[in-house]
Protein backbone atom coordinates (compact mmCIF):
# COMPACT_ATOMS: atom_id res chain seq x y z
CA UNK A 1 0.00 0.00 0.00
CA UNK A 2 1.15 3.01 -0.62
CA UNK A 3 2.19 5.55 2.23
CA UNK A 4 1.94 8.55 1.09
CA UNK A 5 -0.75 11.26 1.55
CA UNK A 6 -1.67 14.62 -0.24
CA UNK A 7 -2.49 17.80 0.86
CA UNK A 8 -5.97 17.17 -1.05
CA UNK A 9 -6.76 14.11 1.03
CA UNK A 10 -6.04 15.80 4.18
CA UNK A 11 -8.28 18.71 3.10
CA UNK A 12 -11.23 16.39 2.24
CA UNK A 13 -10.72 14.56 5.67
CA UNK A 14 -11.08 18.15 7.16
CA UNK A 15 -14.37 18.43 5.31
CA UNK A 16 -15.67 15.24 6.32
CA UNK A 17 -14.63 15.82 9.76
CA UNK A 18 -16.49 19.82 9.85
CA UNK A 19 -19.44 17.73 8.84
CA UNK A 20 -19.13 15.18 11.51
CA UNK A 21 -18.66 17.45 14.20
CA UNK A 22 -21.74 19.59 12.87
CA UNK A 23 -24.04 16.60 12.64
CA UNK A 24 -22.82 14.82 15.45
CA UNK A 25 -22.16 12.17 13.11
CA UNK A 26 -20.88 9.39 15.24
CA UNK A 27 -20.13 6.25 12.62
CA UNK A 28 -17.73 9.07 10.58
CA UNK A 29 -16.22 10.16 13.76
CA UNK A 30 -15.33 6.83 14.61
CA UNK A 31 -13.84 6.17 11.26
CA UNK A 32 -11.96 9.63 11.58
CA UNK A 33 -10.46 9.13 14.95
CA UNK A 34 -7.91 6.79 15.56
CA UNK A 35 -8.18 4.25 18.57
CA UNK A 36 -5.20 5.98 20.54
CA UNK A 37 -6.01 9.83 19.54
CA UNK A 38 -5.12 11.78 22.31
CA UNK A 39 -6.41 15.68 22.32
CA UNK A 40 -5.99 18.81 24.62
CA UNK A 41 -9.30 21.04 24.59
CA UNK A 42 -9.32 24.63 25.12
CA UNK A 43 -9.46 23.73 29.02
CA UNK A 44 -6.02 22.07 29.09
CA UNK A 45 -7.77 18.49 29.84
CA UNK A 46 -6.59 15.80 27.85
CA UNK A 47 -9.31 13.54 26.16
CA UNK A 48 -9.44 10.07 24.63
CA UNK A 49 -11.71 8.97 21.41
CA UNK A 50 -13.77 7.45 23.89
CA UNK A 51 -14.30 10.62 25.52
CA UNK A 52 -14.90 12.90 22.53
CA UNK A 53 -17.39 10.26 20.79
CA UNK A 54 -18.97 10.02 24.05
CA UNK A 55 -19.68 13.94 24.27
CA UNK A 56 -21.44 13.86 20.34
CA UNK A 57 -22.69 10.93 21.44
CA UNK A 58 -24.97 11.97 24.85
CA UNK A 59 -25.53 15.66 23.00
CA UNK A 60 -23.63 17.31 25.41
CA UNK A 61 -21.89 19.49 22.26
CA UNK A 62 -23.66 20.73 19.61
CA UNK A 63 -22.29 22.67 16.86
CA UNK A 64 -23.86 24.96 14.89
CA UNK A 65 -21.59 27.22 13.03
CA UNK A 66 -18.28 25.87 11.98
CA UNK A 67 -16.08 28.18 10.16
CA UNK A 68 -12.56 26.79 9.18
CA UNK A 69 -9.99 28.71 7.87
CA UNK A 70 -6.32 26.79 6.94
CA UNK A 71 -3.48 28.34 8.14
CA UNK A 72 -0.56 25.58 7.78
CA UNK A 73 -0.99 21.87 6.02
CA UNK A 74 2.57 19.79 6.26
CA UNK A 75 3.15 16.42 4.70
CA UNK A 76 5.33 14.12 6.34
CA UNK A 77 5.75 10.88 4.50
CA UNK A 78 2.79 9.39 5.78
CA UNK A 79 1.49 12.13 7.99
CA UNK A 80 -0.18 15.52 7.68
CA UNK A 81 0.27 18.80 10.63
CA UNK A 82 -2.36 21.13 9.65
CA UNK A 83 -3.12 24.68 12.31
CA UNK A 84 -5.98 26.37 11.42
CA UNK A 85 -8.60 28.97 13.28
CA UNK A 86 -12.47 27.77 13.26
CA UNK A 87 -15.31 30.47 14.64
CA UNK A 88 -17.44 27.88 16.07
CA UNK A 89 -21.05 28.49 17.50
CA UNK A 90 -23.12 25.96 19.75
CA UNK A 91 -24.02 24.82 22.66
CA UNK A 92 -22.05 23.19 25.48
CA UNK A 93 -24.49 21.26 28.43
CA UNK A 94 -27.13 23.46 26.90
CA UNK A 95 -25.00 26.68 27.62
CA UNK A 96 -24.45 28.47 24.47
CA UNK A 97 -21.18 29.75 23.39
CA UNK A 98 -19.25 31.01 20.56
CA UNK A 99 -16.02 31.94 20.01
CA UNK A 100 -12.91 31.69 17.67
CA UNK A 101 -10.03 29.00 17.96
CA UNK A 102 -6.90 28.12 16.89
CA UNK A 103 -6.38 23.76 15.80
CA UNK A 104 -3.57 21.37 15.03
CA UNK A 105 -4.58 18.22 14.41
CA UNK A 106 -1.93 15.18 13.47
CA UNK A 107 -3.24 12.96 10.74
CA UNK A 108 -1.41 9.46 9.68
CA UNK A 109 -2.15 7.24 6.54
CA UNK A 110 -3.03 3.57 8.04
CA UNK A 111 -4.37 0.32 5.82
CA UNK A 112 -7.98 1.81 7.08
CA UNK A 113 -8.02 5.03 6.37
CA UNK A 114 -6.14 8.65 6.64
CA UNK A 115 -7.23 9.22 10.82
CA UNK A 116 -6.39 12.05 13.28
CA UNK A 117 -3.77 10.51 16.07
CA UNK A 118 -3.66 13.59 18.03
CA UNK A 119 -4.38 17.46 18.47
CA UNK A 120 -4.96 20.52 20.61
CA UNK A 121 -7.59 24.11 20.61
CA UNK A 122 -6.98 27.05 21.98
CA UNK A 123 -9.43 30.05 22.11
CA UNK A 124 -7.91 32.70 20.88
Amino acid sequence: MDKRITEHDILEQETKLYQAIKESKITLLDELLHNDLLFILPSGEVITKAIDLSTYRDGALKVYELLPEVENLNIIDDMAVITLTMRLKGTYNDSPFEANYRYIRFWKKFDDGIKVVGGSGTAI
